[in-house]
């Protein structure tokens, strides 16, 4: 059967080069939440190297839905630095995207500048702090920042946006029973659950019209008991492409939970530590040194790994769908192309090797060997840039170690 990775697909109003796209891993590249010459230069790189789209990461929507001091959360005032970005990623042959969403309860007063709010009130044991339950009103003002943040997306250039609706965060926070307690309209039933996530919808297809492509990024399972499981989360797919979208990311996992269901592998405690301010974050170094493995449990990695449960959305879904989850070699992406899925983000080769996507044009059995995942990059990106081990320089001999130990299994 002849490849269709190189081929061109045509993702709602725009047309990809060929089936790739650099998916939203944060970059943490943001620095006083606005773009950088780093974030510029990345996905410049990226775009050069090949691929068909890539994604800039986790931009909040306003600032409560911030959640680290290097993340973008969109105004008007950084446009100026976005279109550039963009301009120089067409200039390489490459869309650009960009993932909007809310981090909800996922942040602290330190970082969003507010109480943090979520689908209902609480406390949240990683931040830690107590959360707020916004109101109806709230409500409806964050699904109207929704719609101002794809309009400016637009005049920064981008061609597509990617809404965030998995991992845990505010939307995901009120279509999940674990974090979703409410007695109102936004509450209870599944249906009432999803309300929030159709509304966002509805006002994202009106900004973005006819000229911008709009995916979602959606759970397939929350990944513990108590959260969604995937019978109900194939329900929310199939609402979502009811709302007219022009594709859906499969992904899961809950960033306060059960977050290696997203990443797969082991976490790396002691580059996580080692990266946080002591005085700020002395709190979380202690609980990660006493109970890092249960607070992070490990979840086995292996190529491809969501592919098993993304055939059985396939079945039930007919807009096109987006794989993502362990895609290091071509040929296991060829497989996940021929199984019925018309793209493919990846986002840990990527940080390896910006070039990925040419090397695979070039050899049709490319396999991007150097990344083992260690997931280094991973801990290092909750206080520094993402960045793969390879490329530090004088890293510490303790972190070097938890490389080594990491890349045996």
């Amino acid at each position: 059967m002849e490849s269709k990775l190189f081929t061109p697909f045509q993702l709602g109003p725009i047309e990809l080069r060929n089936r790739t796209i650099r998916s939203a891993a944060f970059e943490n590249m943001a620095y006083n939440n606005s773009p950088s010459d780093d974030l510029f230069n990345y996905h410049t790189a990226v775009a050069k190297g090949g691929v068909g789209m890539t994604t800039v990461a986790y931009c909040a929507v306003n600032k409560s839905g911030v959640s680290f001091a290097a993340q973008l959360w969109m105004r008007p005032e950084i446009i100026p630095g976005l279109k550039k970005l963009t301009d120089s990623i067409h200039s390489h042959g490459a869309k650009a995207s960009i993932q909007l969403g809310h981090c909800g309860n996922m942040t602290h007063f330190y970082t969003c500048g507010c109480m943090p709010v979520g689908a209902s009130g609480g406390f949240n044991l990683y931040s830690p702090t107590l959360v707020r339950g916004l109101k109806v009103s709230e409500i409806k003002e964050l699904v109207k920042d929704f719609g101002k943040a794809v309009n400016m997306c637009r005049e920064a250039g981008f061609d597509c946006v990617e809404i965030h609706a998995g991992h845990g965060y505010l939307i995901s926070q009120f279509i999940s029973p674990y974090t979703n307690h409410r007695h109102d309209e936004y509450g209870g039933s599944l249906e009432n659950r999803m309300r929030f996530m159709k509304e966002v919808l509805a006002e994202v297809m009106r900004a973005a019209g006819d000229d911008m492509a709009v995916v979602v990024k959606t759970n397939m399972f929350d990944g513990f008991k108590g959260g969604m499981q995937l019978e109900d989360c194939i329900t929310v797919a199939k609402e979502i492409e009811k709302c007219g979208v022009h594709g859906i990311v499969l992904s899961a996992g809950f960033v306060s939970k059960a977050p290696m269901h997203v990443m797969r592998g082991a976490m790396p405690l002691k580059t996580l530590a080692h990266y946080m301010d002591p005085c700020r974050f002395w709190w979380l170094k202690l609980g990660l040194k006493i109970a890092g493995r249960w607070m992070i449990p490990t979840v086995p990695f292996k190529e491809a790994y969501f592919l098993e449960d993304a055939l059985k959305f396939r079945k039930e879904i007919k807009i096109p769908l987006i794989y993502v989850g362990g895609l290091v070699r071509r040929s296991k992406i060829d497989e996940v192309l021929d199984s019925g899925f018309e793209l493919v983000q990846m986002a840990r080769a990527l940080v390896h090797d910006t070039d990925f996507v040419n090397k695979m044009k070039e050899t049709e059995g490319e396999y991007c060997n150097g990344c083992k995942h260690s997931n280094y990059c991973i801990g290092r990106m909750y206080t520094l840039e993402m960045k793969c081990h390879c490329d530090v320089k004088d890293m510490p001999a303790k972190l070097q170690k938890e490389v080594d130990e990491a890349e045996k299994h």
